[in-house]
Order: structure tokens, then sequence, then C-alpha cells
């Protein structure tokens, strides 16, 4: 946080009307002496004296010394002394005998004791022989004009009109009118100075308590800017009503984060929805007239002048209009900007040179300066200096030149090099320093790099093996190197987690997993699987290693067993795999993803075969080979709002059904998402596929064919439900495949719909035939989750064949695509 040094007097508000009323006094005892209310008043006392020195930045413009009796204090001090031992000073007035007569003052003899019970003596003044000569100031060095004076930072009245004549305008007490001597406070030609003195003085209180009652119930006359035109006053009655805040002014100044630090800090705004009296809507324009006035500074405006008001409705509306009056004033500059211990951070870095933007004659703008701090605070660490640290920046504020001098200490430590990684006895418990060090993207000696620390750090909470980490650089003793400490506290090892989902073919899915994510240290997580459906069951054991060998690559193998009864067909499969990739995950979108793998499989396939007429069983054992590539620039996993997504995936397999035959599966799949708005994207989808070799359709496995229709493919169909069909008016697959969809997500707040429109054909040969497209066209509803989206699609088909049903509902999480 920027600190702000500025020479003004304090604005506290009965320290104002101290200054007002000792200013008042003044004024009375010395008509002649010219002194400043927006100036800052200082007050000396003494038994035989008192006196009021106003000062203006330093500059004293008026003294007057009140030569007060001062026997009256005494008297003050002794009133609870008997009265015979009461003597009263010589320069005090006659006391009154009981009977209403004068009686002498008793005055003691030079050299004589002091009376019993008197106070001791004031001390005497100086005597003017011992004073030292002094020049007198001459009329140029020094003027009583304050134009002339420096600005201290307050808003000083218009020196081109009238102060008003401020007069009592009737009894103070009810009892008859005071006479025209003593009106404004001058007192009679006879009086006392001491009672003139007081009486000036109860004036200015009167004076000061009439300007707040008006201050609070002002509407137009009481806070406009000089020079706008008046309004009538509303009397405030009490009832409440809306209104509406206006600022005047600022159209020339006022940027977005100008317009939104205020709505955010402004009481006006956060009570806007609630009816308010004028009373309470003048002590919220008090507020915010102090918000004002900070942002206003903050932007480098220190001379600005805010009025405020209540108007009436404007013609034809109903909401009252607390407007703010605003008169910027000039904008302080920098004279001088000092950056003391960046030097030696550019011997070791030259490029920290140009890092702060801030220069000599740029506004005080605060929001330049933090935001340069923080650049430069970055580039640091960026730079080799794990334990720089930038002071908060000290601006000082010279009103008469409207500059301001700019210090921040810059305190860069040593320059280091990465070390070795140090772990903590818990967080040995869950990875290694060899492990972390694989997962790090720099190695020993690299130069220190606070982007590359944070990195590890997110890295190893995306292990979900801790519940917190800190990773902060150690000095290594050494005097070139940082060692890298991590602190972790280990998470649950062990989840249950369970899903459940619905579609149209597909029947109800319910499925269930336990895992152990650190079963085989480090990041070796066992994963026990089962599902039952209405089409399927399933039961598998699987293995995955997380940053194996190197960031961010997975090892994964595999056991399952399937049991699957769709229309298409009826399988049961037991399957054994194994990968390596490297892929997306929530904290880390990775703009390429790929992977390769081994499959084989043992399947039984029940389906209609070379032409037979009736279903029969074939045993199939399969071998593959599939290999991946993805590219993915869009901006989120799972709610993607803009760019695209291209994949690529080929698969080479040699099957085994009575003879060895070979081919190749490929498909192409992309996407792409344009916003039209900030509620409104655009999203599109293609997928391409073919199978390419030497083979029919009828010596592939049902299970290897490509099938098309349902919730991730073409919406408004059943699963699998499009292409060539069989005896049974079943799905039959085919070797090629062509998709297509577009939709529009309207997003309103956490909700959203999405009107959508697929397309989709299967063929038997190795190409697509675009000329047997099947649509279907509907309605999603979303819930936008903090973990992503939950979708709900209903879809009818278009141009359905016999036996597809009229309505699809899709459930599922995530969007369609």
């Amino acid at each position: 946080m920027a600190a702000m040094f500025d020479i003004r007097p304090a604005d506290d508000r009965h320290e104002k009307r101290r200054i007002e009323q000792m200013t008042a006094l003044a004024g009375r005892a010395f008509p002649k002496l010219r002194i400043a209310r927006a100036c800052s008043l200082t007050m000396f006392s003494g038994p035989l004296f008192s006196s009021s020195v106003a000062l203006c930045a330093g500059r004293a413009i008026g003294v007057g010394l009140l030569l007060l009796p001062a026997a009256p204090l005494l008297a003050q001090e002794q009133e609870s002394a008997p009265a015979s031992e009461q003597a009263p000073d010589a320069g005090d007035p006659a006391p009154l005998a009981p009977e209403g007569e004068p009686v002498p003052p008793a005055v003691p003899q030079e050299g004589a004791p002091p009376l019993p019970g008197a106070a001791p003596p004031p001390p005497l003044p100086p005597d003017p022989a011992t004073l030292p000569d002094v020049p007198p100031v001459s009329e140029s060095e020094f003027s009583l004009d304050l134009d002339e004076q420096m600005d201290v930072g307050v808003a000083w009245p218009d020196m081109s009109t009238d102060a008003p004549d401020v007069r009592l305008t009737g009894p103070v007490d009810g009892s008859t009118a005071p006479d025209e001597n003593a009106v404004a406070g001058n007192a009679a030609p006879d009086a006392d100075i001491g009672d003139a003195l007081e009486a000036g003085a109860q004036e200015a209180e009167r004076a000061r308590d009439g300007a707040e009652t008006a201050e609070d119930g002002q509407l137009a006359e009481g806070g406009g800017a000089p020079g706008t035109e008046e309004t009538p006053v509303l009397a405030d009655d009490g009832a409440e009503r809306r209104y509406e805040v206006v600022l005047n002014g600022i159209d020339e100044i006022a940027d977005n984060q100008f317009r939104d630090r205020f709505n955010s800090l402004s009481t006006l705004k956060a009570e806007s929805g609630k009816a308010a009296n004028i009373a309470q809507i003048n002590r919220r324009m008090e507020l915010d007239e102090e918000v004002l006035d900070r942002i206003l500074r903050a932007k480098g405006y220190y001379g600005a002048f805010i009025g405020r008001r209540v108007q009436p409705p404007e013609e034809g509306g109903s909401r009252l209009r607390a407007v703010f009056s605003v008169r910027p004033g000039p904008r302080y500059t920098l004279s001088s900007v000092s950056l003391p211990g960046l030097a030696y951070a550019v011997s070791r870095a030259p490029e920290l040179r140009t890092v702060f933007p801030v220069k000599v004659g740029d506004p005080v703008d605060a929001d330049a300066i933090t935001a340069g701090q923080a650049d430069l605070a970055k580039a640091l660490g960026e730079n080799g200096f794990p334990f720089a640290r930038v002071d908060d920046p000290q601006v000082t504020i010279d009103h008469d030149t409207q500059k301001g001098d700019l210090e921040m200490v810059v305190r860069a430590g040593g320059h280091r090099r990465f070390g070795g990684i140090v772990l903590d006895d818990r967080t040995g418990e869950i990875f290694s320093a060899r492990h972390l060090e694989r997962i790090a993207r720099f190695d020993r000696d690299d130069i220190y790099k606070v982007s590359e620390v944070e990195d590890l750090r997110r890295a190893i909470v995306a292990t979900g093996l801790v519940s917190s980490v800190t990773v902060t650089p150690k000095d290594a003793g050494d005097g070139q190197h940082a060692n890298i400490a991590v602190a972790a506290s280990p998470a649950p090892m062990r989840t249950i987690a369970g899903e459940i989902g619905y579609g149209t073919g597909e029947g109800y899915r319910i499925e269930g997993s336990w895992q152990h994510r650190n079963f085989f240290p480090p990041e070796g997580a066992v994963t026990a699987r089962g599902l039952l459906g209405t089409k399927e069951q399933a039961a598998g054991l699987s293995y995955r290693r997380n940053n194996f060998r190197r960031r961010d690559n997975i090892l994964s193998a595999g056991f399952s067993f399937y049991h699957r009864d769709y229309d298409a067909y009826k399988a049961k499969t037991l399957s054994l795999s194994a990968g390596l990739e490297r892929q997306s995950n929530l904290l880390f979108q990775k703009k390429w993803a790929w992977s390769v793998g081994m499959q084989l499989l043992g399947t039984r396939e029940r389906n209609y075969y070379g032409g037979n007429l009736f279903k029969t069983d074939r045993d199939f054992l399969i071998g593959a080979l599939p290999v991946s590539l993805t590219y993915d620039s869009s901006d989120d996993l799972l709610d993607p709002t803009s760019g695209f997504r291209i994949g690529a995936r080929v698969s080479p397999e040699a099957s085994w059904h009575g003879k060895a035959f070979t081919y190749f599966t490929t498909q192409v799949d992309g996407s792409a998402y344009v916003p039209m708005s900030d509620s409104i994207v655009i999203a599109s989808r293609v997928r391409l596929g073919s199978i390419l070799g030497g083979v029919d359709v009828d010596q592939i496995a049902p299970s290897r064919r490509f099938y098309a229709g349902g919730g991730a493919s073409v919406r408004g169909y059943a699963y699998q439900a499009i292409g060539p069909r069989d005896p049974e008016n079943n799905p039959y697959g085919g070797k090629s495949l062509a998709e297509f969809s577009l939709e529009a997500r309207i997003k309103f707040g956490t909700f959203g719909v999405v009107p959508f429109i697929d397309a989709g054909n299967i063929s038997s040969g190795f190409l697509p035939r675009l000329g047997d497209v099947r649509y279907g066209a509907g309605i999603g509803l979303r819930y936008y989750s903090t973990f992503g989206p939950i979708r709900i699609d209903v879809g009818t088909p278009l141009n359905r064949q016999p036996g597809d049903s009229r309505i699809a509902v899709y459930v599922s999480l995530g969007q369609a695509f």
C-alpha cells in the first residue's frame, strides 16, 4: 500500500470548530488583523497572557497577544478557599462587599511576604533589552495575502467572492434582541475586553452550530460547488423516498476503474435499494464525499472540490437525486522518482532497469505506482533474487508546487541459483525428494525463478495426495544457491466414488469405485471399479502412476470384464491394457496431449454374420496399438467458451477368427467455440472415421465397428441407433462415420439453455455417404455447478427410421462436446 505524506492541516471536525472560534476571538479583538480560516491555529496561554497564532504551511500570518487580567484566573483556582484568605491580584477588578459596596483591594507592599493563601506571583516577561536583535521582515519577504500562500491541501474558499457576513438574526435565548452594537459579536464600546471576547466565542459557536444544522438538512444551497445554480430547499418531512446517485464533473477523468471503485465503496450505492429520508441521504452523501476524495487523491487530484446536494426528482421522475459536483483541479505530477537499492539488482540482471514504468512527470497515480511495485517485485523473483523485498512506496506531496516526490526502497537480497529440494518428515512419507525433482520444471544451478517455484506447488496439489503445501526458498549457506523447502500435510488416501446416469437406448447406469491414491508410492494409485446398468455390467482393477519418470507422464495398466447387451450386439469381453499418456487435468490444461498404448482382448459376440437369418456367436482375439494426438486451445476443459480442439486417433489392429486379418481404425475429431457475447457461445463439432483395410464389415467384431446416435453423438436418436439395420431392425454398425453438431449455449446466471441440431450417418464402405444423413434437434438445460455444468438434453429425430422413438433424453456431467 502506498503511503502518501500530505502537508495539510488536520480536518478533525472539533479541531475546525476550535480554530474558527479562536479566529473569531482574535478577529474581534484585533479587527485589522487578517486571519486565514483555512489554516491551522496554534494556541499559547499563560497566567498573565493568552495568545493565538494562525499558521499557514509553516508561516505565521497573524499573531495576536491578548492581554487578560490575571486575577480572574487566580480567583478561579482559589474559589474553594475562605474569602478572608483570598488575596486578589493588583490587576483584579474590585471585589464587592456583602452589602454591595466596593472594597479597596489589598495590595502588598514591595518586598513584603505574600499574603496567606495567595498564589505565587506569575513570572514576569523578559526584559526587552536582553532579547537579541531580530531584523524585521520586509514586505517582499512575507505577505499576508492568502492568495500567495502555499496550498495545504484543504478546500480553500473562493477568493474571488466575498465571505458571508454572519449575523445573529434574533435573540439567542428568547429574550429581547441585542442592540445593534452587539450584533455580529461586536462588544459595546464600554464593555470589558474579556466580555467582548467571550461574546465573540459564543457567537462563533452559535454560527457553527447553525451551519452544521443547515448542512444536515441541505438539499441544494448547502453543498453545491461554487458557481452552480441553486435549487429550492426541500423540507425534510421524514418521508422515505427512492433516490439515484449523480456524479457531475468527472467525465473527463473517470475511467471504468474509477466508477467501479466508487460503486463498490459507496454507501449510497450499497443502500440504493432501500428508500430513505433526506437526513439519511445526507449522512450517506457525507460518507461518499470522503470516498470520492480518497479516489481522486489516489488518481493524483489533491486539490479537488466536492459539493453535494439533494435535488428534487427530474421532471417526470419519481426519485430524488443525490448529486455530487466535482471540480478535480490540477493533477499533481512526480518531480522525482528514487529507487534506492535497485542499482545492485540491475548489476546482476540488467533487464530490471526498465521494469518500473513510473517516471518523472507522470501523474501521482497510486494505482500505477502500486502496480509498478508489484511488477518490480515479481521481476526480481524471476531474475534470481528469491529474498527480494520492495518496500511500500512513500510519496511526499508539496501542494505549493503541485508536485510529489516518490521513494521506494528495493531490498534485493542475494542473487541465487536453484539448489536442492528439502522435505520435512511428514512430506517425506508421501514423496521422495527425487520424485519432486522430476516434477519440478527447474534443475539445480538454474537461475532462481519464483514462477517455477509456484508451478511446483501447484503440481504437488494436482497429485491429490496433499491437503495443503507450502514451498519456500531457503538460503543454502554457500552464497550461491537457494534450496526449496517443501512442507505438506497428507490428504486422505482412500476414496469411494459413485456415478449415476441415464440415456435413451443405454438405460440407467450406476457406477462405483474404490481408490487408494498412493498404494505404490509415489503416486501409484490402485482402483477397483464396478458398473451395473440396464445394458452393461462391468468389473475391473487398474493401476495408474502419475508423473512417471518425468512431469505429466501417466503410466496405466488394467484388467477388466465387460458384459454388454446392446441392441446392436451382445458381447462378453476380457480386456488387458497398458498405456503411457500425457493428458490434461482440471489444474493443468495442456495444449498438446498424446497417448500410446496396447490392448489385448478376448471377446465372444453375438450378431448376424455372413448373411445368416439368425444370430450366432463368434469368438475374437484382438490385439491393438492405439495412438492419439490432440491439440486444445480452448479456455476450459469442461465448459469451453472460446478456442478450438482437434485430435486424431489411429489404431492398427490384428484380429483372429478362424484366420488372422489386419485393419486400421482412424478417427478425426474437431470442435470450435465462438463467444457472441458474455452469455452466448456458439459451439460446433465434426467427427469423421474410417476403417481402412481389405476386410468386410462382417469380418470385424461388432464391438470394433462404428456406430452413431446418443447423447455424445446425434441427439434425438437412441444409443447406436443410426446406420444399417439387421433383419430385426437393430443397428448393425459400419466401416465409416460422419457426425456434425451445432448449438447455442445461452447462460443466465447459474442456469442456461442450449438449443441444438445434430446430424450423422454410418456407412458400410470406408467412406461415409452423406446422402443418407439423419438429423436430430432439441433443447437442453444446464446447471453450472462449481465443478462443471450438469446437462439435461431432450431431442427428437427429424427424419427418423422405423422403430426410432420420438423423444430421447440424456443426463450427464459436462457439455456435450
